[in-house]
């Protein structure tokens, strides 16, 4: 008679995240650990280039109507999610002061940029994840295509507001205050 073996499953825990190596990032998405190499420099350019043209006229104010705080890779901490978007924007009355550490407050406005490695992530499992959590926006960057693809949560969906491609000006919500050039963003 054979003997019944279990495997027990220890939950994945903060801890884990921070065992992981320099150069990794890493996430907890639905109990799940999901870890990447740190992006590509390509990757770190453009996210630059979308922070750069959204920090002046919507974090400091200068040149359009302010109100937001944009921060690059935050590390939030929702619920038993781990989250490090590329970039994330908060309405100032919602996110009075930036802690020292993890930032619990859903963030208004999420932007991913894709990578072979992390687009069916970011597609698959963190954009519904945002949805669900509440984020009212969130732009999709693919590098590879040079579009960003412009989404609003409507309920239960994510709505499809446009697609700007390679050298278009986008007023793209919710920063449709200003035009952001895109030319820029691709060039290397």
């Amino acid at each position: 008679m054979l003997a019944s073996m279990s495997a027990v499953v220890r939950p994945v825990q903060y801890e884990d995240l921070l065992r992981l190596p320099e150069h990794v990032t890493g996430e907890i998405l639905r109990g799940q650990l999901h870890s990447q190499p740190r992006p590509s420099s390509r990757h770190a350019r453009i996210e630059t280039s979308i922070a750069s043209g959204l920090f002046g006229p919507f974090d400091l104010g200068g040149g359009g109507p302010g109100g937001w705080i944009i921060l690059a890779e935050p590390e939030l901490h929702l619920g038993p999610h781990v989250m490090v978007p590329d970039l994330a924007g908060w309405r100032r009355e919602r996110l009075t002061e930036i802690p020292d550490g993890p930032i619990s407050v859903v963030p208004d406005w999420v932007c991913e940029i894709l990578s072979p490695s992390t687009a069916m992530k970011d597609r698959a499992i963190k954009l519904p994840l945002y949805r669900e959590l509440g984020v009212s926006h969130a732009w999709l960057v693919d590098p590879a295509a040079k579009t960003v693809e412009v989404l609003r949560r409507e309920g239960e969906h994510w709505i499809l507001l446009a697609t700007h491609g390679n050298q278009d000006a986008m007023r793209a919500e919710p920063f449709d205050a200003v035009a952001l050039e895109l030319g820029g963003w691709w060039r290397w």
